[in-house]
């Protein structure tokens, strides 16, 4: 997985190319590119079945929201959601990469704690 940055309106988006693990084993000439965002996005959507309750979590409005679900999907190239009038149900794509997409936060929190818990050589801790 590879980390880049770039400056926005919102702060720093990490970006994650999944070539490795999308893309990397069928071939495919073009690496799908999905920010840290939609990734956080698509977990609170995925886990409250509904974009109104997940903004509201998430304290964003729902229509960016759904654009970037709508982006995510778009990147990979298949829905991950069936959209129906109480909400949304993760489609069988849906749910495996929710697996993966609850790992990669996981990692991020981890690497966070072990950056703040380890002081850089000669960095006084704040």
């Amino acid at each position: 997985m590879v980390l880049s940055c770039r400056g926005g309106t919102e702060g720093v988006q990490y970006r994650f190319d999944l070539a490795t693990t999308l893309a990397g084993a069928r071939g495919a000439e073009h690496a799908p590119s999905v920010s840290f965002a939609q990734i956080r996005y698509f977990v609170a959507v995925a886990e409250e079945g509904n974009v109104g309750r997940a903004a509201q979590r998430l304290h964003v409005a729902q229509p960016p929201l759904s654009r970037q679900i709508r982006a995510l999907e778009d990147e990979l190239g298949t829905a991950l959601f069936v959209r129906t009038p109480r909400g949304m149900t993760l489609l069988p794509s849906g749910e495996r990469f929710l697996d993966h997409a609850r790992a990669i936060l996981a990692a991020i929190d981890s690497a966070v704690v072990a950056v703040r818990t380890q002081p850089a050589a000669g960095m006084q801790p704040r």
